[in-house]
């Protein structure tokens, strides 16, 4: 006897379906094919037990398992639920009528209950434009299922509730959830305000402008100075997720298995914060079973590297590409992956080794040459990416006790939305930009071409502070950013002169 299930694998972002047939005949051996890895291959174990403990009979019979397309390579403990019901269909266990409009995924435990899979959200999007009827997953994955619309999701505890649905009976209702209210209603849950920062109002201004424009910012400063404190407030004035950068989102942490149970979408723009010990393979994704890495987490949000030389130099340099094209591709000898990686990059660093260069109070005890090869860990290149560079120094006893509370980040979010506002009108008819970190020098040339009377400020500061090359285009683009937050229709020389604030690292000199 044959029957089909259909199943779903994971590629990259995107799921393919995948169609489980059993065939069951005379003779006693259990075949498996179609390209299955190892864990899906210790899945006839997991299955007899399960059917067993589960209260139904396995067929004590020749079993054979082929799961097409045959070419593509089957992973994970996803593809438990669909061979064990397959095998029950065999049978007599299973009503085979609900089975050619069902996709179902799903590990099984020894004692027959469901336990979570990664991808949820990319199976139920590939159940719904194929036009299943029926998606069933494990309890813990159906809320990030249900999110698609135009499709029953279940979500089920246990093979006997699978059963029973496929019967017709059973107590299993669809899952549904209101995407838009739950989107909506979680947008402004922040566990960090800017509020809680007293002073550094100078840097607290470098925050709100990159927010604003999408720049990328580092912050060098020695320990304590709150360079931490300050990255994690980041997210809490960035302008709200919209619906479809949510899904993307989500789809992005549901492959990754990084969901909580009792998510459905991600509301707010994520945060990374990897270790300095971070591979390049975890930073950028890959590996033997390909995963996305911590960039393409940070998708739609911020990437945040604490104490940026302490990271290997091979980790910081493949952010370079993803940092220009918002996108890495992932190429090995057996397959070849993109992922998205639209992030904020947020950096911060000590001066020098110890960390008390410049510092007010305490004295440095590092040598010009070991300060030297610290700050040249940090390349050129990779500098030439980040747009605002600010120096952050420590708070007083007396700056701390007598600081009044900060605006909240409420309030900073509301220019910062407003100024995103202009910056999306202006560049609608653009494909692919959104904000003013993403100028090209055509547009650059068209909106961020300062008078020739305001543009000798820049020229002043330029030979005055020997800045780089690399400097102009990026003291233009925050200039760019610095009128907008002000409402203004072109750049002038206090914007030019806020934005050369903040070309720290460039100045011939600094750190020496």
């Amino acid at each position: 006897m044959l029957v089909k299930v259909i199943s779903a694998a994971v590629q990259g972002l995107e799921a393919i379906a995948v169609t489980v047939e059993v065939n069951v005949t005379s003779g006693m051996r259990f075949v498996l094919v179609g390209l299955p890895d190892n864990a899906v291959k210790e899945s006839h174990e997991r299955i007899v037990a399960a059917v067993q403990n589960s209260g139904f009979s396995f067929p004590m019979r020749s079993v054979t398992i082929n799961m097409a397309p045959a070419d593509v390579k089957k992973e994970g403990s996803g593809y438990d639920l669909p061979m064990a019901i397959g095998m029950m269909t065999t049978e007599g266990s299973v009503s085979p009528q609900l089975l050619p409009t069902t996709m179902m995924v799903g590990e099984l435990s020894l004692d027959g209950s469901l336990q979570p899979i990664r991808g949820a959200l990319p199976v139920a999007i590939k159940a719904r434009s194929m036009g299943f009827e029926r998606l069933i997953v494990p309890i813990q994955n159906v809320r990030e299922a249900a999110v698609v619309n135009n499709v029953k999701v279940y979500g089920a505890h246990n093979l006997r509730e699978v059963v029973d649905l496929l019967n017709g009976g059973g107590m299993l209702q669809p899952t549904e959830v209101d995407t838009r209210s739950e989107f909506y209603d979680h947008q402004a849950n922040f566990d960090y305000d800017f509020s809680d920062v007293k002073g550094q109002e100078f840097v607290k201004r470098a925050f709100e402008v990159a927010a604003a424009g999408g720049h990328n910012i580092i912050m060098v400063g020695p320990p304590g100075s709150g360079k931490s404190m300050l990255a994690k407030r980041l997210p809490s004035i960035l302008p709200p997720l919209s619906l479809s950068e949510s899904l993307e989102t989500t789809q992005i942490h549901s492959i990754a298995g990084s969901l909580k149970s009792d998510t459905s979408l991600i509301a707010t723009r994520p945060f990374r914060s990897p270790h300095h010990t971070i591979s390049p393979v975890a930073l950028v994704g890959g590996g033997l079973n390909p995963q996305p890495g911590e960039i393409s987490l940070a998708h739609n949000g911020i990437l945040f590297l604490d104490e940026l030389p302490e990271f290997n130099r091979s980790v910081l340099e493949v952010l370079r590409q993803p940092l220009e094209d918002r996108v890495i591709n992932i190429s090995r000898a057996k397959y070849s992956i993109s992922y998205p990686c639209n992030f904020q990059f947020v950096a911060a660093m000590n001066p020098c080794p110890c960390g008390y260069y410049n510092h007010p109070l305490k004295n440095c005890v590092c040598t010009p040459g070991q300060i030297t090869r610290y700050l040249n860990k940090i390349s050129g290149p990779l500098l030439d990416r980040i747009d605002i560079q600010c120096e952050i120094m420590p708070l007083t006893f007396d700056q701390v006790s007598r600081s009044a509370p900060g605006e909240s980040s409420a309030t900073i979010r509301e220019r910062v939305i407003k100024a995103r506002r202009i910056q999306e009108e202006r560049y609608r008819s653009y494909k692919g930009i959104h904000c003013n970190a993403q100028m090209t020098p055509s547009l650059m040339r068209e909106f961020a071409t300062p008078s020739p009377e305001d543009a000798e400020v820049l020229r002043q500061a330029m030979n005055r502070f020997q800045l780089s090359a690399r400097a102009y285009d990026r003291i233009l683009r925050v200039s760019r950013t610095i009128a907008d937050l002000e409402g203004a229709d072109h750049i002038t020389s206090v914007h030019l002169a806020e934005a050369i604030g903040y070309r720290n690292m460039d100045r011939a000199g600094w750190g020496e």
